[in-house]
């Protein structure tokens, strides 16, 4: 799914009309990064606990593909290739 359709900036209470999923939240963030402190490539944004909800960061940008589905077929095509090596239980 692409954000071209999006009315930009998002706001903290615009939602994925797919699932219903809050937009403006760390996890869709062009800074979010688990390798870094706090998870955020912004250094001197404010810390956000919770990664999946929505937040008031004024850092916050949308990653491009963030709201692809891609980690789901990726999740099934690892499950589908250790199937074929272990064979199916």
């Amino acid at each position: 799914m692409s954000i071209a359709h999006l009315s930009l900036p998002l706001t903290r209470h615009d939602i994925c009309k797919q699932c219903n999923g809050e937009l403006h939240a760390c996890k869709l963030c062009e800074f979010y990064d688990i390798a870094k402190a706090k998870h955020c490539r912004e250094t001197i944004a404010e810390e956000v606990r919770d990664k999946d909800r929505s937040n008031y960061c004024d850092y916050f940008k949308p990653r491009e593909n963030a709201y692809s589905n891609t980690g789901a077929n990726a999740a099934e095509l690892a499950k589908e290739k250790l199937a074929a090596l272990f064979g199916k239980k």
